[in-house]
């Protein structure tokens, strides 16, 4: 041997490794890492006889197929938190779209989940957005739910300056009798101009895109707020 074995060197075993990553906050690392030994094992399997190959083409085929249905089972709101919502908007070209480096097929079904669930906390504005933006396309598309909406906004601008005009303030009974009336009212006039309809396509496109965006993009480090440090004169 040409070096003595150091004594006082440390082993770590690879999962208490990948727990201390993931317990870190270095996700990235974890998700470079699932991508590297995906792309070996299918340079591996290239490498072998041709039979091999076509088992090992199939069984990818079959393992990706599985990964991607497994995409719309998973819940994307299980990290996300108020805090989430309430900070900024991440950068739409460099944070959130990225380049075309940025997209990899997720490996495993656990990797996917990991991704939709880190992607969804970390870009929960820009998805919002993404959402008011299909609902006005949708509603522009369908200008039935447009008039729907139109009419219930109205009909609540006309319920206070009904309650302000009659004093309706003084007379809490009555205007909470008239506030239930006015929300049946409300309702029968969206299912009447089918808003659900426009809601629901809405909510299925942003949906779509969504995961399939937080599942396709890779894990960036997350961007941090510099330490302002306190000078003492």
């Amino acid at each position: 041997m040409a070096f003595a074995p150091n004594p006082l060197a440390l082993s770590v075993p690879e999962p208490a490794f990948e727990s201390w990553l993931r317990d870190s906050g270095y996700l990235e690392i974890l998700d470079q890492r699932a991508a590297d030994a995906a792309a070996a094992s299918s340079s591996a399997a290239n490498s072998d006889a041709a039979p091999a190959v076509t088992t090992g083409l199939f069984v990818s085929l079959f393992s990706r197929i599985f990964t991607f249905l497994s995409l719309f089972t998973i819940n994307p709101f299980a990290k996300l938190t108020v805090e989430d919502l309430s900070g900024d908007t991440p950068s739409w070209s460099h944070s959130f779209i990225g380049c075309c480096d940025s997209y990899t097929f997720p490996p495993s079904s656990s990797q996917a989940r990991l991704r939709v669930q880190e992607n969804v906390k970390r870009y929960a504005r820009n998805y919002a957005y993404l959402f008011i933006l299909s609902f006005a396309c949708t509603l522009y598309k369908m200008p039935v739910p447009l008039c729907g909406l139109i009419s219930c906004l109205a009909l609540w601008e006309f319920f206070n300056f009904c309650s302000d005009r009659w004093g309706l303030a003084g007379y809490p009974v009555t205007r909470l009798c008239l506030i239930r009336l006015v929300q049946c009212a409300t309702a029968i006039v969206l299912i009447f101009f089918n808003v659900q309809l426009a809601l629901f396509c809405a909510l299925s496109v942003s949906y779509s895109g969504m995961i399939l965006h937080a599942a396709f993009r890779k894990l960036t480090p997350a961007t941090k707020q510099p330490s302002r440090r306190r000078v003492w004169w």
